[in-house]
């Protein structure tokens, strides 16, 4: 597997998970399923190339580099997204920039015109953000727990840049019977309500991404949740 991220490298989705000996820090994260705790990565061949996922319709930039992208007026249970960014050799890249964008509570992107609801988002900015990993390659954001919206499963988009050339796009996935608890009882959620024909077992892009792309999510408190996932950018060929 070829490690080294050169500016005009083809970037690909990299699923990472620890094995071997694990300390506790807050350098990276356990991705694999019931995965609560952070856990230093001993070991470099761990990684699995996957394929990226789409865009979507609803990115644009912002610029605001900031952790809270809920503005302090998008309701829903409180949901820390913690994000480590590795290269192929599983270390942290330092000042990579990662963009992540969702929808709110009731199905609703920022920024765009014809929400559900009939809602006209265009000039806001909420659930979208900017933050510059340190040198444990990692990010955080405060934002709520995604909602969901007809034809998809819950997710939340991201961009990963190395710089201008090389942007790795991918979508982070939700244990689907967590979010269906979530909207059956947090109230912002109840009015849009829980009846969803799409889940990760049947969306096409949860299928591509694979369980790799699903976040390691344990709680932080009554209704707050913390949802970590590591994205490693590799070269390909």
């Amino acid at each position: 597997m070829q490690t080294d991220l050169t500016r005009r490298a083809a970037l690909r989705l990299v699923a990472v998970t620890a094995a071997g000996g694990m300390l506790m820090s807050r350098a990276a994260f356990a991705q694999q399923a019931g995965a609560g705790t952070t856990s230093l990565i001993t070991g470099a061949d761990v990684c699995v190339i996957t394929p990226e996922t789409t865009e979507g319709p609803y990115y644009f930039d912002p610029k605001l580099e900031r952790s809270d992208i809920t503005e302090g007026t998008q309701k829903g249970a409180p949901t820390t997204v913690r994000l480590q960014v590795v290269d192929a050799a599983c270390k942290p890249i330092e000042g990579a920039r990662v963009d992540i964008w969702h929808c709110n509570a009731d199905g609703q992107y920022s920024g765009y015109p014809n929400q559900p609801g009939g809602v006209d988002a265009t000039g806001a900015t909420f659930l979208r953000g900017t933050q510059f990993a340190g040198a444990d390659g990692v990010v955080e954001f405060a934002t709520i727990y995604p909602g969901w919206y007809p034809g998809r499963t819950t997710h939340i988009h991201f961009k990963v840049f190395l710089d201008q050339a090389s942007v790795l796009v991918g979508q982070i996935f939700f244990p689907d019977d967590l979010s269906q608890q979530i909207y059956q009882t947090v109230g912002p959620y109840l009015a849009h309500g829980a009846d969803r024909a799409v889940m990760n077992t049947n969306d096409r892009i949860a299928i591509q991404a694979t369980q790799a792309s699903v976040a390691s999510v344990s709680p932080l408190g009554d209704e707050h949740y913390q949802a970590a996932m590591i994205i490693g950018v590799g070269a390909a060929g």
